[in-house]
Formats: C-alpha cells, structure tokens, sequence
C-alpha cells in the first residue's frame, strides 16, 4: 500500500468521523430544544428548574 493510498483512507475516516460528529451534535441539540418544551410543558419541572437556577445563583 502506498502513501498515497494510506492518505485517502485516513482522510476519507476522518471525513467519515466528522460526518458523526456532526449528527450527533444535531441530535443533541434536537434532544436539548424537546427537553426545554417539556419543561414548559410541565409546571413541576418548569419551579424544579428555576429552583436549581436559584440555588446556582445564590451560591
């Protein structure tokens, strides 16, 4: 195998990560916004949520 041919399979892998890489930062985000309207969604969550906002901002 050439240099040549190693250069193509390690660029064609890291392009083939990044591709992951990327849906998955788009699933995240996806799971994060769905997360936040249940939040809304939910009065319990939505004090929960500002009660930890309150305890961080005390601290």
């Amino acid at each position: 195998m050439g240099m040549k041919d190693q250069f193509q399979e390690k660029s064609e892998r890291l392009q083939q990560q990044a591709k992951q890489r990327a849906q998955q930062g788009r699933e995240h985000m996806q799971n994060r916004g769905r997360r936040q309207d249940e939040d809304m969604d939910n009065p319990q969550r939505q004090r929960e949520s500002e009660d930890r906002f309150d305890q961080d901002y005390d601290a």
